[in-house]
């Protein structure tokens, strides 16, 4: 398949496509280890070959042996197109329908090479978020890691991570803004500061997700500093600015953290090598100089998948990691155990002498906890630990108010529809943030917002579509998505635009470590508000919807709802997104609400009346716990 059009006619067949492989020169996927019975690498081959024709059988299957045996995965390579994966503009795209070329739009987006983690691996971010399973679909409690590889080398499953599985990926633009509203949060928190120049935020991680956080440093000004054991990661990032200087070198990374700090300069470095070096670095200076060089720290690694790629231990470079992980997996284990004990006591020596840790909701703590290193929370439940959660901590309260990540995309690819779209939220964001009856934290969020989408074009955040993503409540979402859709129906947009958001929402998502930690009527191991949010929009008007398992915090933790909306410049769209929009913000505030949220309880009741005219009755909270402590005794 060499051009879109082909992409209408099916699977290649008569002939066959050449069966090229890897391609050398793109990163790749770690090899996977599911201990496949014979019973099941026979399961897993039937399962391949169900999508060909029997007379090609003899063909293939050898093939994709090979894949399953080399690779622990039938990825189907033969299959991958030769197109150029990205997103064309959707009036390229061969179709009856504008809202199934939004869906392939989508699609190429979260494949095209300069977005996906491992292109040929359809592995769009987290080191095992997919778009699909293989090339030849373009298209609990099993939910356990073990499970999860054996079903995935069949055939039967993926890992839809958070937007991998409903085409919303939008490349590490979608979480920098939310790494710039927790920083930002966090300093507010933990500090007592609204700027953050000068002070220094240690993490690691620079692939998919993660690798948002250098621009998240330079977008807020302070000094971000970022290890990552993968070269090519860490200069993919230095190669589209989002890195401003690289180093493989302690000595060089510490004069330079001293030297931004003392100039009070904005700093994103990257460091290459393990984060776990850098955290014992770090120690070892205070020891010597009684400087504490680090006010802000967290983790971006991809914990919850700690023994496939996920994380690296110290003690093995980067290729040695790739081979172990593959020819002696428990081997490998011990050893990212022993390392996530050693960066825990790094971190609590640090954290001890006022250095401020969160955790940043990708199993980090969980997996310390695992591998016996010292986390736990002294009479904390078995969701907490010493460290907060960022969502609980520093996300919560904008949560509760129904802000999140809402998104779009412009379908045409033209840059100046993106422009248009980025004028007209900030027009009304401004229009929200003035009204007389807007409470102060909630006219906060709006001016970070306000700022973060007048910064956003001047920082080059566009990877792969022409997408954009803020944070905003229900009054914003549907505002800003009625203007769009007006706007492309007086021509001023050139093309539909598909909206979105991510799962890690208001109501997206259902994940006890990190979304839902520590809801407070207990009903944090519940799927419902996914499962409602899922099904209702998908009868609000969503134009597809998606429920799936997987996330950052692992198999079986969590289950996502999602959804994508055609906005087309119709008064049937825009009735759809009011309907929708309403829904899907509203279902999650409920839920945090009856939950126990006092604090977010006023602002709440507020927000309905003046903005739907709904009147919310709220359940009668026992103000004093000592009252039940009392009767609990008798």
């Amino acid at each position: 398949m060499s051009c879109l059009q082909e992409l209408c006619s099916g699977l290649p067949f008569y002939p066959l496509p050449p069966n090229r492989g890897r391609v050398s020169d793109m990163p790749h996927a770690p090899i996977r280890t599911p201990h496949l019975t014979p019973q099941e690498q026979k399961v897993a081959l039937r399962n391949a070959l169900r999508y060909f024709p029997s007379d090609l059988h003899s063909i293939l299957l050898p093939e994709f042996a090979n894949e399953l045996r080399e690779f622990g995965h039938i990825y189907m390579y033969r299959f991958c197109p030769q197109i150029d994966m990205r997103a064309y503009p959707i009036t390229q795209y061969p179709c009856k329908i504008k809202a199934a070329a939004a869906i392939m739009h989508m699609i190429m987006n979260n494949l095209d090479p300069c977005v996906a983690q491992f292109p040929q691996e359809l592995v769009t971010y987290g080191g095992n978020g997919q778009v699909f399973s293989n090339w030849a679909q373009v298209i609990p409690n099993y939910s356990s890691r073990d499970e999860y590889e054996k079903m995935f080398a069949m055939g039967v499953t993926m890992y839809g991570q958070m937007t991998a599985g409903s085409y919303c990926y939008i490349g590490p633009q979608g979480i920098v803004h939310g790494t710039v509203l927790t920083v930002l949060n966090a300093g507010r928190r933990y500090l007592g500061l609204d700027n953050l120049s000068g002070k220094v935020f240690v993490t690691s991680g620079l692939g998919g997700m993660s690798g948002a956080q250098a621009k998240a440093a330079a977008i807020i000004g302070c000094v971000g500093v970022i290890a990552e054991v993968d070269k090519t990661a860490l200069n993919k990032r230095h190669q589209q600015g989002w890195l401003m200087q690289i180093t493989d070198n302690l000595d060089q990374c510490v004069a330079q953290i001293r030297e931004a700090r003392r100039k009070k300069t904005a700093l994103s470095l990257g460091y290459h090598g393990n984060v776990v070096d850098l955290w014992e670095r770090l120690v070892e200076e205070y020891e010597l100089t009684g400087e504490l060089l680090v006010d802000l720290g967290s983790d971006q690694t991809s914990c919850h998948n700690p023994f496939s790629g996920g994380y690296y231990p110290a003690e093995l470079t980067f290729e040695a990691a790739n081979q172990m992980m593959h020819t002696d997996p428990n081997g490998f284990r011990k050893l990212v155990q022993e390392s996530l004990k050693r960066q825990v006591k790094a971190i609590n020596k640090l954290s001890e002498k006022g250095m401020f840790f969160w955790d940043y909701g990708n199993a980090f703590l969980l997996e310390a906890k695992r591998a016996g290193a010292d986390v736990e929370k002294a009479g904390g439940g078995t969701l907490e630990f010493k460290f907060p959660s960022y969502v609980q901590h520093i996300m919560g309260d904008i949560f509760s108010l129904g802000f999140g990540p809402f998104r779009w995309v412009c379908t045409s690819a033209d840059p100046s529809d993106l422009a248009e779209t980025d004028t007209i939220a900030t027009s009304v964001l401004e229009d929200i943030a003035n009204e007389e009856e807007t409470s102060s934290f909630v006219k906060q969020q709006y001016s970070d917002n306000i700022h973060w989408i007048r910064e956003a074009a001047k920082h080059n955040m566009v990877v792969g579509s022409q997408a954009r993503i803020l944070y905003s409540d229900q009054n914003g979402r549907v505002k800003i998505a009625v203007a769009i859709n007006r706007a492309i129906a007086a021509g001023k947009i050139k093309a539909p635009v598909v909206i979105s958001r991510d799962h890690h929402d208001v109501s997206g998502t259902d994940s006890p470590y990190r979304e839902t930690s520590n809801i407070y009527d207990g009903s944090a191991f519940c799927a419902d508000m996914a499962v409602q949010n899922f099904v209702g929009d998908s009868f609000r008007g969503a134009t597809w919807v998606s429920l799936h398992n997987g996330g950052g915090v692992g198999w079986g933790e969590v289950i996502n709802g999602g959804f994508g909306l055609v906005l087309d410049g119709s008064t049937d769209a825009e009735g759809r997104a009011k309907m929708m929009l309403n829904w899907d913000v509203s279902n999650g505030v409920a839920r945090r609400c009856w939950s126990g949220n006092h604090k977010a309880y006023e602002a709440i009741c507020r927000t309905m009346k003046e903005h739907s005219g709904l009147r919310i009755t709220l359940p009668h909270c026992v103000e004093d716990e000592r009252i039940l402590d009392k009767e609990l005794q008798n």
